[in-house]
C-alpha cells in the first residue's frame, strides 16, 4: 500500500524536508516529491478530511488515464504488395516503394515501421511449400509417372 498519508503528515506536521521524510518512510525523494505535488494538484493539504478513505485518496491523486480510442487506419492490400514483391524481383522493387505507394493513397495511413511489422505479420500467416534444399548426386528423386517399365539391355524392348 502506499504511504500518501504518512509523506504528507510527515512533510506538514512534522515539517520534515522531503530527503527526511524519504528516509525515515524508506521511499526515494522524487516519490515523496510526486506524493506532494499530486497532493496539490488535487486540492488536499493536512489534515486531510477524516472521510477520505485510502481509496479515495488514492483515486483523487492517481485517476484513471483517459485512454482516447485512435482513429482507424487503413490496412494495406497486403496480397497486392506481396504479389508485387513475388512477380517483380528483378526490377529492385521494394517495400519501401510499396509503402510510397501505400501512402499516396493513404496520407493518414501507416507510417513505414508499422508498415513493416504489418506485412511480416501477414508473411508470417501464410501457407507456404517446405524447400528441400539437396546437393547434386547426393540423392536421386524419381518421378515415376504413369509407372515403371523396364526395357531389356540387348534388345530395347520393354520387359513389362
Amino acid at each position: 500500500m502506499r504511504k500518501i498519508k504518512e509523506v504528507l503528515r510527515l512533510t506538514h506536521n512534522g515539517k520534515l524536508s522531503e530527503r527526511q521524510v524519504a528516509q525515515s518512510l524508506n521511499l526515494s525523494r522524487s516519490t515523496v516529491k510526486d506524493y506532494r505535488a499530486r497532493a496539490q494538484r488535487a486540492g488536499l493539504g493536512w489534515p486531510l478530511p477524516e472521510t477520505l478513505s485510502e481509496e479515495a485518496l488514492e483515486q483523487k491523486l492517481f485517476p484513471p488515464a483517459s485512454f482516447v480510442e485512435p482513429p482507424a487506419k487503413a490496412l494495406p492490400d497486403f496480397e497486392y504488395i506481396y504479389r508485387e514483391l513475388k512477380t517483380h524481383r528483378k526490377f529492385n522493387l521494394t517495400l519501401d516503394l510499396l509503402w510510397q505507394e501505400y501512402k499516396e493513397q493513404h496520407p493518414e495511413g501507416y507510417q513505414y515501421s508499422q508498415f513493416c511489422g504489418l506485412y511480416r505479420r501477414y508473411r508470417g500467416k501464410l501457407d507456404y511449400c517446405m524447400r528441400q534444399d539437396q546437393r547434386g548426386g547426393e540423392k536421386l528423386f524419381v518421378d515415376y509417372g504413369e509407372g515403371l517399365s523396364l526395357i531389356d539391355a540387348e534388345t530395347h524392348e520393354p520387359i513389362i
